[in-house]
């Protein structure tokens, strides 16, 4: 295992920068939102730690890529920042999600919920779901797995239609796996940050889509009609576990932060460090580094405090919807981490000893 340790001066000229503006920048933050942004720059950090990396397959091993400090992020001239009449974020749902209609209007509702939390101060809105055939996009049995797959590109012509003028952004979240051409295997996802738009699915986060016994898996030797969208209708979804959920919410904000022009992290452990496999995803914390969000509170201008309150209040809350073990509770165990951490974040914003 390799553990990427910057010094403390590198990560310091990553979150504050040495220009003098940005410098001046960072001095507005209140005496507490300092001292947790610079929480990181130190190793002995509770709070934030450095990346790991387990094997040669993960990201940054295998997509060498520079880092982006917050320096270079302010000054992209390209990157998006919500304005007033184009400040909400719209999510298509595109096939069936969980059995039935009641458990796809909860579970995308959390998701909304989570993701108005992530992106506090910030309209999330959910669009008609839709089921594949009104997308056109061509589809196919992959020839390892043997499950169905969608076509990303076609799915992004399809968003970039339904995309509302009031839009910052609007993200296409399936439970049915993608591809993005005919060479390529699989891919968790794709988006167009200039247009942006995003398309991302959550098959392969159920726990079983690897193995034999995986319900989505299609007969061996079994032909598709290019045009025949019935082979959907009915087609497997996993069941809404903690865990999915969890993995949900990582990968939606995570690509969201993309369309803000946040590239993948090389600082910290964040949710914005890239992934190429599942396991690798799952080490990732469901929140950002300093870095990642100092970027984000500048294009946004919401107060950190405030923000963590809000997750903290949608895991809290969320638990309570319905009885213990029951299908209308939302499923919050894989997010007790997460909970203790951001109440470790608000004792510092609070200046308390933790």
């Amino acid at each position: 295992m390799q553990v990427i340790q910057h010094s403390a001066e590198r990560l310091r000229l990553a979150l504050v920068s040495n220009r003098k503006d940005l410098i001046q920048h960072f001095q507005k933050y209140t005496r507490e939102e300092k001292r947790l942004l610079e929480e990181g720059l130190y190793p002995d950090s509770t709070l934030f730690k450095p990346i790991t990396l387990h094997s040669d397959s993960d990201w940054i091993s295998s997509h060498p890529e520079p880092p982006q400090d917050f320096q270079q992020y302010y000054c992209n001239p390209y990157r998006n920042t919500p304005v007033k009449g184009r400040n909400t974020i719209y999510i298509q749902t595109v096939g069936s999600f969980g059995e039935g209609e009641a458990a796809t209007l909860r579970y995308v509702g959390w998701l909304r919920e989570y993701c108005e939390a992530f992106y506090y101060g910030l309209s999330v809105k959910l669009l008609e779901p839709v089921p594949v055939s009104a997308t056109g996009c061509a589809f196919r049995i992959n020839e390892y797995t043997h499950n169905l797959q969608i076509n990303t590109g076609d799915l992004l012509s399809y968003l970039k239609k339904k995309k509302p003028k009031d839009a910052f952004c609007i993200v296409g979240i399936t439970m049915i796996d993608l591809y993005p051409e005919d060479s390529w295997n699989f891919v968790f996802g794709q988006a167009s940050l200039t247009k942006g738009m995003g398309i991302f699915s959550f098959a392969r986060y159920d726990d079983n889509f690897y193995s034999r016994s995986y319900k989505g898996r299609l007969q061996k030797g079994r032909k598709v009609s290019p045009q025949d969208y019935s082979v959907f209708d009915g087609y497997y979804t996993p069941p809404i576990t903690s865990t999915l959920l969890l993995r949900s919410c990582k990968t939606l904000t995570h690509e969201i932060g993309h369309i803000f022009g946040i590239q993948h992290c090389q600082w910290m452990q964040c949710v914005m460090q890239g992934s190429n496999h599942l396991e690798e995803s799952d080490r990732r914390p469901l929140d950002l580094c300093p870095v990642c969000l100092r970027k984000l509170q500048t294009a946004m201008g919401f107060k950190i405090a405030e923000r963590y309150k809000a997750l903290l209040r949608w895991i809290e809350e969320g638990s309570n919807t319905g009885e213990a073990g029951t299908s209308s509770a939302k499923p919050t165990e894989a997010f007790e981490a997460s909970r203790q951490w951001l109440m470790k974040c608000l004792s510092v914003l609070e200046d308390e000893i933790f």
